[in-house]
């Protein structure tokens, strides 16, 4: 086998790290004729220019325009594996959105893990996150099964899609203001095409609350003022241009960090899912 040739861990596939667009890896919506972003203005122009999820998801995942971020994620996937995945391939790319194209439902998260999506692919797969992530999506009646390991198990959203407020995994989970900015462009364009049908967004964590708020009123929302504060089951009402209502609710984010100690528990996360 050569070198810099790894197998999937489901299908055996060899694949590169990082893996080049339309080459066979399970889940990705972009192809070699996908156009690249490699800048801030380039990003906007990109987004505004999807016509839909899908096309979208495609432009995100082969993003090139924070430095920072493409050369932490792909020294990641070349040189930074960890040990226990060392004989895989690593996704090493930005995470496209994931689930049904016309949510009620929209996940807004901080950004991709290291070792998680930016190993499989797939947001919030791969690592403690999704595992609750997903767990509570199943136990709420939006996915098709509790666990999401990799992008070819076949997990399915009905009514619910994720993306993030950044698309690369950052250095220290801390993206620059810079990063957020140049990436919210991408959110803003998801929030614009989901929207006719969008019941309700689940922002995780103060990044993903700020992130929704901030995307909302670069589109003309209407949003509450004094600006609303995050917190844990928080609640704001939004409104389109279109007069259609949003609610935006707040959770602590899925991070180890707050199940590990109890800060966010089971309980506490199908509440809030329960609202939605």
């Amino acid at each position: 086998m050569p070198d810099d040739l790894r197998p999937h861990p489901v299908t055996g596939e060899l694949f590169a790290s990082p893996v080049p667009p339309g080459t066979g890896w399970p889940g990705d919506p972009a192809d070699p004729a996908t156009p690249v972003a490699r800048s801030a203005a380039e990003v906007g122009r990109l987004a505004r220019g999807a016509d839909d999820v899908a096309e979208l998801d495609a432009r995100v995942s082969v993003c090139r325009a924070c430095p920072r971020l493409v050369a932490w994620r792909e020294a990641v996937a070349t040189t930074g594996r960890r040990a226990a995945f060392a004989d895989q391939p690593y996704w090493g790319r930005p995470g496209p959105g994931f689930g049904d194209p016309r949510p009620r439902v929209l996940v807004v998260g901080l950004a991709p893990a290291a070792n998680g999506t930016n190993r499989t692919g797939r947001m919030f797969t791969g690592d403690r996150s999704g595992d609750w992530i997903y767990a509570a999506l199943y136990r709420a009646g939006y996915a098709s099964q509790p666990t999401s390991t990799s992008a070819a198990d076949g997990l399915e959203l009905r009514g619910a899609r994720i993306v993030a407020a950044v698309r690369c995994a950052p250095p220290g989970n801390k993206p620059t203001p810079e990063e957020r900015a140049t990436c919210g462009q991408w959110l803003d364009r998801d929030l614009e095409l989901v929207a006719p049908g969008l019941r309700s967004m689940l922002a995780l964590g103060a990044i993903g609350w700020d992130a929704a708020l901030a995307s909302a009123r670069r589109l003309g929302w209407a949003v509450p003022r004094p600006r609303p504060r995050f917190g844990h089951g928080a609640e704001a009402v939004l409104v389109t241009p279109a007069g259609h209502e949003v609610r935006l609710l707040g959770s602590y984010h899925v991070s180890q960090q707050n199940t590990f100690t109890g800060k966010l528990t089971e309980k506490m996360l199908d509440e809030v899912l329960a609202r939605l």
